[in-house]
C-alpha cells in the first residue's frame, strides 16, 4: 500500500525492505547486521535501548516504542531504521516528511493497528526528516506511539528540542548520532569495492583516489559511496579491460568535477596552511584568512578542527579588545557540530570575518602567562587573613575574615583593601591595550586600581565612578 513512497527498495513477504539491484550503491551497501555498522558505538553497546530495539527478543516491551535519531547527514540514521525492521523481522513502512501528509500518517497507523488486532506483524514506521512535519502531522503520530501500534523511528538533522513538538519528544527516546570519523567512512568505502552487494571487485581503488574521496565526503558515508559509484561507472564505461580497472585520483576528480587540492592533513601542508590561516586573522587580513579557510574546506579538513582554532584565536589574539569575538567563535564551533558541511563553511566564514576585522589585544593572554610564571617560580605567598574562609568552626578565632571589606558596601562597589598575597602586593599582570572595547576597560581599571590602593575607598570624587 505504501511501497510507492520509496522507490529504491522492495519488500519481501514479511514486509521488510530489500535493495533492488538497480538501487544506488549507498542503498545496496546499507549494513545488514549490527556488526557492519561503522561508528555510533556509543549507541550500540550491549544492553543499550537501541540495540534492544534492533535485536530479536532484545527487550520486548522493555524496548522503546519511539526513537528519534538526531545527527548530521550520512551518519546512519536511515540505516539504523532499516535494521530495526530487517533484523527483528518487523514490517517496515517509510514516510518522507517532505511528501507525506496527515492523511498518509493516519493511514499507516490505522493499517498497523488492524494488523496487530488480527495477529499480524508489528510495524516499524520510519519518518525521515521529521522536523519538516507540521504540528498537526506530529500530533497524528501520538496515539500510535502511546498505544505501541507502531515502533516509530524518526530521523532529523535539526535539533529536536526546537523542531519536534513537546508531546512527541516526551514520548520518545532521543539518540544523538556522532559525525563519522574518516576511518569509519574508509571502512564502508573499501567494503563497497569488494562486497557482492556493491561493486563486487569489478574495480580497484588506489590510495590517492581513496584519500581524495574521503576528503570530499566530509564524514558523510552516503556522499562517499555516491562519489565512488560515479567514479566506478566512469572507469567501467571506458571499454574492455584486460585487467581489473583501477580508480585513480583523476577518475574521482572527473566524477565529481572537483580537482584535488594538494593538502596532506597529516603532513607539512596541514600545519603550514593552518599557521598561515591564524596569522592572517591575527594580522587582520580578512581576504587572506578566507583564502586559507577555503583551501582547508576544499581539501576536506575536519571543520571541527578549524572551529577549535578559531576559538583559540578569539581568546588569544582578539581578547578583550572585542569580547564578543569569543562568543562568535564558540557559537560557530557549536553550529558546525550541529549542521555539518557543506553549510558549515558559511558559519566558519562569518567567524573568520568577525575575528579578522576585530581590534586585537593579547593582554589577557600575556596576563595569565605572567601570573603562571610567578606561580611556577614559587612566588605564591599566603592568602591574606581577611580574605580567608571564615564560615567553618574555629575560623574566626584564627582571625579569618577579620577586617574584610564587603565591596557592595563601598562607593562604586570597590572596597580599598589588598587582595594579592604580601609577596606579590602591587604586581600587575593585566595591561590592557587602547584598542576596541579594551580602551574602556583600561580607563575603568585605572580608577579601580586607584581605589584599591587608597585608604578611604575613593571618597575623593576626583576619581569619579568607574565605567561599567
Amino acid at each position: 500500500m505504501f511501497d510507492d513512497l520509496f522507490s529504491t527498495v522492495t519488500t519481501d513477504t514479511a514486509g521488510t525492505p530489500t535493495a533492488r539491484a538497480s538501487s544506488p550503491l549507498a542503498v545496496r551497501m546499507r549494513p545488514a547486521t549490527i556488526d557492519e555498522i561503522a561508528g555510533q558505538e556509543h549507541l550500540l553497546v550491549p544492553g543499550s535501548p537501541l540495540r534492544r530495539l534492533i535485536e530479536p527478543g532484545g527487550g520486548g516491551r522493555a524496548a522503546p516504542s519511539s526513537v528519534i535519531l538526531w545527527g548530521p547527514p550520512g551518519t546512519g540514521k536511515t540505516t539504523l531504521a532499516y535494521l530495526v525492521a530487517t533484523v527483528s523481522g518487523r514490517r517496515f513502512v517509510e514516510l518522507s516528511a517532505v511528501t507525506a501528509g496527515v492523511k498518509d500518517v493516519r493511514q499507516v497507523v490505522e493499517d498497523a493497528r488492524r494488523r496487530l488486532a488480527t495477529g499480524g506483524d508489528e510495524t516499524v514506521l520510519f519518518v525521515d526528516e521529521v522536523h519538516r512535519f507540521s504540528k498537526s502531522q506530529q500530533d497524528a503520530l501520538l496515539p500510535s506511539v502511546e498505544n505501541r501500534w507502531v515502533t516509530l523511528v524518526a530521523a532529523t538533522t535539526e535539533n529536536p528540542s526546537f523542531s519536534v513538538n513537546s508531546p512527541l519528544l516526551s514520548r520518545s527516546l532521543l539518540l544523538t548520532l556522532r559525525p563519522l570519523e574518516t576511518e569509519h567512512v574508509r571502512e564502508l568505502v573499501l567494503r563497497a569495492v569488494t562486497d557482492e552487494r556493491g561493486l563486487g571487485g569489478s574495480v580497484e581503488l588506489d590510495d590517492e583516489a581513496t584519500e581524495h574521496l574521503l576528503r570530499l565526503s566530509g564524514g558523510d558515508a552516503r556522499k562517499a559511496l555516491t562519489v565512488l559509484e560515479a567514479a566506478a561507472g566512469a572507469v567501467l564505461s571506458d571499454g574492455d579491460h584486460e585487467h581489473t580497472p583501477k580508480i585513480g585520483l583523476a577518475d574521482v576528480e572527473r566524477a565529481v568535477d572537483v580537482a584535488a587540492v594538494r593538502y596532506d592533513r597529516d603532513g607539512d601542508q596541514h600545519y603550514d596552511v593552518i599557521s598561515a590561516f591564524i596569522k592572517s586573522i591575527r594580522g587582520s587580513d580578512v581576504d587572506a584568512a578566507l583564502h586559507y579557510l577555503a583551501r582547508m574546506v576544499a581539501a576536506g579538513e575536519d571543520p571541527r578542527f578549524i572551529a577549535r582554532r578559531l576559538v583559540i584565536s578569539a581568546a588569544e589574539d582578539v581578547g578583550m579588545a572585542d569580547p564578543s569575538a569569543l562568543q562568535t567563535a564558540v557559537a560557530a564551533a557549536q553550529a558546525v557540530q550541529l549542521i555539518g558541511m557543506p553549510e558549515g563553511r558559511i558559519v566558519l566564514a562569518e567567524a573568520v570575518v568577525h575575528l579578522a576585522t576585530a581590534p586585537k589585544s593579547n593582554a589577557a593572554y600575556l596576563g595569565v602567562d605572567a601570573a603562571l610564571a610567578d606561580v611556577r617560580a614559587g612566588r605564591i605567598g599566603t592568602v591574606p587573613a581577611h580574605l580567608r574562609d571564615a564560615h567553618y568552626a574555629g575560623a574566626k578565632q584564627m582571625g579569618h575574615g577579620d577586617g574584610y571589606r564587603y565591596a557592595h558596601d563601598w562607593p562604586h562597589g570597590v572596597a580599598p583593601q589588598q587582595y594579592l598575597p604580601d609577596v606579590l602586593a602591587g604586581s600587575r599582570y593585566y595591561d590592557p591595550s587602547d584598542r576596541g572595547y579594551e580602551r574602556q576597560v583600561s580607563e575603568r581599571l585605572e580608577r579601580i586600581r586607584g581605589i584599591l590602593g587608597s585608604e578611604d575607598g575613593g571618597s575623593d570624587q576626583s576619581h569619579g565612578e568607574p565605567k561599567r
